[in-house]
């Protein structure tokens, strides 16, 4: 396995605990020939992340504060390339959960989730630690269970376990304000308790330091993910006195191992540590699709049709979970009554965003499905189901109206849906009327500026997820004798008027499709592949 691995700091940095877990990682790896290869987190650029993707490196990113905006979006627009191996709380703003009941974070608090969301594997250090990511962030995380030691550490600690102690209280005396040696004093001297301030730069000097000692007082300020200090401490036979901020606390061999018998505990542990990241890194990730729909839908010249457009689609077999509106400025929408409309979400415009506005919409999304419908498009009863069905087989943009580029020219074409009522689920160059697609698809869209704003966003959403992301566009089955599996039922009947973008008289006829063969052409220049591999003349 290749493994490109980032980090604010190394071992050669800081002699951090979450460092030096990393460098016992890092070095175990190397021992089982997978090929490691080091970035520091304010070094990695794009360049570096695409170089090394092509290459075939997956990559871990441990604490990444240092870690650049470009190099971030990068791996947050390819997702499931990077996996996290998550020392503490940096989903926080200030990486503390204690601060709140049962360890729930407000909202407002929450920062870089789609950075953990878009992870291939997210990494905690103990089941307390699992358990507050997964609690405030609501994705998968894998449970590490135990920290890492090198066989020199541990031969250390084996040789001091059976040391004989004083009648003393060790202290870490430590200046970072998160290991709270201010208060563990405090404690101390409110009980009366003799202590011993310990805090050698040098491994084995602190851990013959500590094994001196009777018992640890260790209260941290903040939630520990692991706490390497308690589980060496009871390696030492030292008892121990600490809070429930501490992630080791909550493994199962946290209260019955000490001495010898944690030493030859953990080192056992390692193996299965290096297992549990190697096998998660290398297997196909298959995501639990929550099947999630927010539908948006547009008003514009038609809002007489809204009212019927809600019912049919709160009346789907699988209703969507949002109903958003779009509205874009016009005269025929000014005093339509949008308060009495059955929708969660209304999104009212000074302006006419034309046709790309409601996919922007989409972007604040957090549903796995987007389902977006025209002014003049009623779907049967059983469309969204016929999508997630077709789904399964077939992943892809799906639409209700489909066209198949025939030539290079917009007007050379064929349709499919529900305008010839296909039996079969059929792979199409693009589709319009209604759309219904994953959410994540949506950056392919917005990945280069449009080639126009005024037309063609049907178009650009095809060939640019089939270039940039390699999904394919389908029409599901329209059969013709069960219109309740149709996107669009009443489409000859709303469709055909004077308000049509394409026949109407802000827009000429000409003007309409001029513009749509920039568009495809635009696509083609780009090396979209159609279904009957059109060429550019």
């Amino acid at each position: 396995m290749k493994i490109f691995y980032i980090a604010d700091f190394f071992i050669e940095d800081i002699a951090g605990g979450a460092e030096v877990n990393d460098n016992v990682l890092l070095s175990l790896l190397k021992e089982e020939n997978h090929k490691v290869v080091r970035f520091r987190a304010a070094e990695v650029t794009p360049k570096h992340l695409a170089l090394y993707r092509k290459l075939g490196f997956h990559f871990l990113v441990s604490n990444f504060t240092q870690l650049r905006s470009p190099a971030m979006e990068f791996l947050v627009h390819d997702p499931g390339s990077y996996s996290i191996m998550e020392h503490d709380h940096k989903y926080i703003r200030h990486r503390d959960p204690s601060r709140y009941p049962e360890f729930q974070v407000p909202p407002a608090e929450i920062i870089n989730q789609v950075f953990y969301s878009n992870a291939k594997n997210v990494f905690a250090q103990s089941a307390l630690h699992r358990d507050v990511i997964r609690k405030n962030l609501n994705i998968e995380v894998i449970n590490l269970g135990m920290s890492l030691w090198s066989d020199e550490q541990f031969d250390i600690l084996e040789k001091n376990s059976t040391s004989i102690k004083s009648p003393t209280h060790a202290v870490l005396d430590s200046s970072n304000p998160t290991k709270n040696t201010h208060r563990n004093i405090g404690f101390c001297e409110s009980k009366k308790l003799p202590y011993t301030k310990i805090g050698s730069p040098d491994y084995a000097t602190f851990i013959e330091q500590l094994s001196a000692c009777e018992k640890l007082v260790f209260f941290p300020a903040v939630l520990e993910t692991f706490n390497r200090l308690l589980v060496e401490a009871k390696m030492l036979n030292c008892k121990v006195i600490t809070s429930n901020l501490n992630g080791c606390i909550s493994e199962p061999w946290f209260k019955d191992l000490s001495g010898a018998a944690l030493i030859n505990f953990a080192r056992k542990e390692r193996e299965g540590v290096v297992e549990k990241v190697v096998d998660a890194l290398g297997a196909v990730k298959v995501r639990q699709q929550s099947q999630d729909i927010t539908v948006i839908l547009n008003a514009y010249r038609r809002p007489y049709n809204l009212k019927m457009q809600i019912e049919a689609i709160r009346a789907q077999t699988h209703p969507p979970k949002n109903i958003w509106l779009w509205v874009n400025a016009h005269a025929d929408n000014e005093s339509f009554d949008l308060e009495s409309l059955d929708v969660d979400r209304v999104f009212k415009n000074d302006y006419n965003w034309k046709f790309y506005g409601r996919f922007a919409a989409a972007l604040l999304a957090d549903t796995e499905y987007i389902a977006i419908y025209d002014d003049d498009t009623v779907p049967g009863k059983q469309w969204h189901s016929n999508c997630l069905e077709t789904m399964k087989t077939h992943e892809g943009i799906l639409g209700s109206a489909g066209i198949t580029l025939k030539g290079s020219r917009y007007v050379q074409h064929e349709r499919c849906g529900w305008p010839t009522q296909n039996t079969e689920t059929t792979e199409v160059d693009l589709v319009g009327h209604a759309w219904f697609f994953k959410r994540e698809w949506l950056r392919y869209l917005w990945q280069e500026k449009p080639t126009t704003w005024d037309n063609g966003e049907d178009i650009q959403f095809a060939f640019m997820s089939k270039i940039y992301g390699g999904v394919r566009t389908y029409c599901p089955p329209h059969p013709p004798d069960n219109k309740e599996l149709h996107g669009s039922i009443l489409g000859n009947e709303l469709g055909i008027d004077s308000k049509a973008t394409s026949n109407n008289q802000e827009t000429s006829h000409v003007q309409f499709f001029s513009q749509r063969d920039v568009c495809v052409a635009a696509g083609l220049e780009k090396g979209w592949n159609t279904v009957n591999e059109v060429a550019l003349l």
